[in-house]
């Protein structure tokens, strides 16, 4: 069976099932055991003398060891590389999260504060209305390019090796990857060479939601937006979404206590939103798995004819 195939058979199974707590809760998930080795070699390592070689030395470990164990896998057939990668993936778990945002602001501005705490790591405590939703959003952007259109593009590149690989030095970029004092020499390696894996993804992305939502007239103000934003690729996804939805992003916002004066995307845009432009988004998501699924079947039926 074909990369592609495989791929179509596991975007779906993802689609239609999920994150199943069932079995979460039974067995740890793939993304939860590299997590915890992760976090025992930043505990072991993460100390004295010499933290950037040993960053260095912990993304070689995670990389080779997450391709060897997909090689290995990949040796057991079709069925299990179709599972792995649908597990690996989270379009369904990432639309629950952040429609979850939504159901919250209207419920209560209390209830937005406590989902969106759930998806973003700056400050949630004192947000309004309107923080809650632009940071639901943006999380809903920079995932849909994280944890689904980059898997979809390393599997189909590189098979299960490259989706395990990219998933580990993802997973350590997320735990270890901050530009603060205890990270910056030991994470280092991983943050950059994240930035290059999603290179591309993050550009596709971007593309995708603009030839959805029509706005390729403003192509040059997105790529000008994307170029400010603090991260070399989320700004593509975020700049596009916000064109998408009209709504302005990113901005002011508050991590640990410190206030970061972050420049506006799509500044221009209404500021004060709420939960329908968060449904806006989510339903943006789908859009965007439906494309990346029939431009995948297209290549599926290609390679079948040629």
């Amino acid at each position: 069976m074909s990369l592609g195939l495989m791929l179509v058979c596991a975007m779906c199974l993802d689609a239609a099932l999920g994150e199943p707590d069932w079995l979460w809760s039974r067995v740890k998930h793939p993304a939860v055991m590299i997590g915890n080795l992760i976090g025992w070699l930043d505990r072991r390592l993460n100390q004295g003398t010499g933290r950037h070689l040993k960053g260095v030395g912990v993304l070689a470990l995670l990389f080779c060891s997450a391709w060897g164990l997909g090689w290995a896998l990949s040796l057991l057939g079709p069925v299990v590389e179709i599972l792995l990668c649908a597990i690996l993936l989270a379009q369904k778990s990432l639309v629950a999260h952040v429609r979850a945002v939504g159901d919250g602001l209207l419920t209560s501005l209390t209830e937005g504060r406590t989902q969106v705490a759930m998806i973003v790591s700056r400050d949630t405590r004192d947000m309004t209305e309107a923080q809650v939703a632009r940071s639901a959003i943006e999380s809903a952007a920079e995932n849909l390019s994280d944890g689904v259109i980059a898997p979809v593009f390393w599997f189909l590149v590189a098979g299960l090796p490259g989706l395990l690989a990219y998933k580990a030095v993802n997973t350590a970029d997320s735990m270890i990857g901050y530009r603060n004092e205890k990270y910056r020499d030991f994470g280092w390696a991983s943050a950059r060479f994240d930035d290059l894996l999603n290179l591309i993804p993050a550009r596709l992305t971007c593309v995708m939601i603009v030839a959805l939502s029509g706005q390729r007239s403003r192509w040059r103000a997105i790529v000008a937006d994307a170029r400010r934003h603090i991260s070399p690729n989320a700004g593509w996804p975020e700049a596009a979404m916000a064109r998408a939805l009209n709504v302005a992003l990113a901005g002011p916002r508050s991590y640990d206590g410190q206030l970061r004066d972050l420049a506006w995307v799509n500044g221009d845009a209404p500021r004060e939103i709420g939960a329908s432009e968060v449904f806006r988004a989510c339903h943006m998501l789908w859009s965007v798995w439906g494309l990346a699924l029939g431009l995948v079947s297209v290549w599926v039926v290609v390679k079948l004819i040629f």
